[in-house]
């Protein structure tokens, strides 16, 4: 039976390996497999990501480096919404879904996502009437403390410390992040009689739709840091009707419509929502 090389023999070709020596080299002075120097020589250059190709995600926490709070703050958002991080054997995954209806959000996530991880670019993956916004790394739980088992709703959502005072520098990515995932602006219409007559009145609003309390309540708590006036309208949806906060919403988040060439929605403020929702009694979607 084959006898695996003792710990020491190894140590010892990989230093002759890192002093410059060629495999051929190792292996004729060590006595050992050509092959089996290659082997170790891979999967030492791969543990310093020094594989040709081979790039180290630039994560922001580990490294203690700069990070693009706009866009952090976007795709905190999306995440909370309808993100997801999956564990696979040697590294997690990010994903989120994006209705195919609305092409611009998936551009959007793409830019968030690379901005926040730098190192890689993010995968698109078709869907039954969606896209999969995805992307590898070991350091999504790290980015996303949030993340645990089971559904968000059926466990606490809190915000760490840094990532509270990252939306309180920039709560509007954080709101846009949010609609763009689970939220939509409709226009709403009702009937009233004038002067014996009926007359129809319509007005836009904005809904928020999530079934966990936890994150029904970051959204409210980032429409009250830019002064949005909010209210429930039911158990599962926040609804903002006023004239003059549907007005800040329509500036800063927008109707469901592409950003101009070139502009991602997380940049593009008043060029808009890009999410699909369900709709509501007595409601049309833009």
């Amino acid at each position: 039976m084959f006898a695996p090389h003792p710990p020491e023999v190894r140590y010892r070709a990989i230093a002759m390996l890192r002093a410059g020596q060629r495999n051929s080299e190792v292996a004729s002075a060590l006595g050992i497999p050509a092959g089996a120097i290659a082997h170790w020589r891979h999967n030492d250059r791969a543990r310093r990501n020094e594989l040709p190709g081979r790039r180290q995600a630039q994560c922001f926490r580990c490294l203690q480096l700069d990070v693009d709070q706009v866009a952090y703050a976007y795709l905190l958002g999306l995440y909370l919404g309808d993100g997801h991080i999956a564990h696979h054997r040697r590294c997690c995954s990010l994903s989120i879904y994006c209705d195919n209806k609305w092409p611009g959000l998936i551009l959007a996530a793409q830019t968030a996502i690379d901005r926040v991880l730098p190192g890689s670019t993010s995968n698109l993956v078709p869907q039954p009437g969606c896209t999969e916004v995805k992307r590898y790394s070991q350091h999504w739980p790290c980015l996303f403390p949030q993340h645990g088992k089971g559904m968000k709703h059926l466990r606490i959502v809190q915000l760490a410390s840094w990532q509270r005072e990252m939306v309180e520098a920039h709560p509007w990515p954080f709101i846009r992040g949010l609609i763009h995932s689970d939220g939509c602006r409709i226009t709403n219409w009702t009937v009233r009689t004038v002067a014996g007559q009926p007359k129809r009145y319509e007005y836009p609003r904005y809904m928020f739709s999530n079934e966990s309390t936890d994150i029904k309540g970051l959204f409210t708590w980032a429409l009250d840091m830019v002064g949005v006036a909010w209210k429930v309208a039911n158990r599962k949806n926040i609804s903002v009707a006023r004239k003059e906060a549907v007005a800040l919403m329509d500036l800063h988040v927008g109707r469901k419509r592409l950003p101009p060439t070139g502009r991602p929605f997380l940049l593009c403020g008043a060029h808009g929502s890009c999410w699909s929702s369900r709709g509501l009694p007595g409601a049309s979607r833009r």
